[in-house]
């Protein structure tokens, strides 16, 4: 494995080659984690969502996701991660437009598929990151750049896909219909039954279309909207838990707390402390 540290000792970024019976061992890391396979198949559980690939293909993963893999055949696979610290996708979403695309989105599988001539190119620049890793002194701003044009060639092909629907199956406008009531009111509106009378629809028949649109169940996405929301406060505002938990609608902050380690495995104070809190923190105000 080739990593960077920091000044101060915390880890930047990093690639190694993984092997199967590390990946089928459910883990989290603090940093954003993209698993290259050129070869091979299986299926990658992040959090709620399982996903079925065939290389090649590129994997996204936020930090602290639970994620693993199984029914892997004959597979390679190259991890690279990097901390928000080294790189803030949120500071540089005009230039790579990957946050909300590869990353942080609830509603979009993170499978970003490729053409053999794509691997070829991603295996290169993966490459070049290796071995400026390896230098005796690397060089942060060459791995940046590296990093960017990797994540903005992934966003690229990601954007491409869904412009031509390649990633989902055909367009289900009351599953379009849910996605949007649920950005608006996901604050209020708890349960799968209060959108399923929002769509004239019932509840089953809201989940079975539900589980083919988003490979996920509406409690999940439900469940996901909130902590999405909660990770972003965390990670991009210097707010406390406290005030993070009102503004989430918790009736404390103490339920909050209980809630977020039911799903993510961590605190918040600890998902803070992992993943720290982002410089637009201090750039601006949403």
């Amino acid at each position: 494995m080739k990593t960077i540290y920091s000044s101060s000792g915390e880890y930047l970024l990093g690639i190694k080659a993984m092997h199967e019976d590390v990946l089928c061992i459910p883990a989290q890391y603090a940093e954003y984690a993209i698993f290259f396979i050129p070869e091979g198949s299986g299926t990658f559980h992040a959090d709620f969502g399982t996903f079925a690939f065939t290389g090649p293909v590129l994997l996204f993963a936020t930090p602290l996701q639970v994620l693993y893999m199984e029914d892997c055949q004959t597979l390679k696979c190259t991890m690279l991660q990097f901390h928000g610290d080294f790189y803030c996708i949120e500071y540089h979403r005009k230039e790579v437009a990957c946050n909300g695309l590869l990353f942080n989105n609830i509603y979009i599988d993170p499978v970003v598929h490729l053409t053999d001539k794509e691997a070829s190119r991603f295996a290169a620049i993966l490459n070049d990151i290796a071995e400026e890793a390896d230098q005796d002194v690397p060089s942060e701003i060459v791995l940046r750049s590296y990093l960017q044009l990797f994540l903005a060639k992934s966003s690229s092909i990601k954007l491409k896909a869904i412009d031509e629907h390649t990633d989902r199956p055909q367009k289900d406008e009351q599953m379009e219909r849910f996605r949007q009531l649920l950005d608006e009111l996901y604050l209020t509106l708890h349960k799968p039954s209060d959108y399923a009378g929002l769509l004239a629809m019932s509840a089953d028949n809201l989940t079975r279309r539900c589980n083919k649109y988003f490979k996920k169940n509406p409690t999940q996405l439900i469940q996901e909207r909130i902590i999405l929301e909660a990770k972003k406060q965390l990670h991009l505002t210097r707010q406390s838990i406290k005030e993070i938990a009102y503004n989430l609608q918790f009736q404390d902050e103490f339920y909050f707390s209980r809630f977020f380690k039911k799903i993510t495995k961590v605190s918040p104070q600890a998902f803070r402390d992992k993943t720290g809190i982002s410089i637009v923190a201090d750039l601006y105000k949403e």
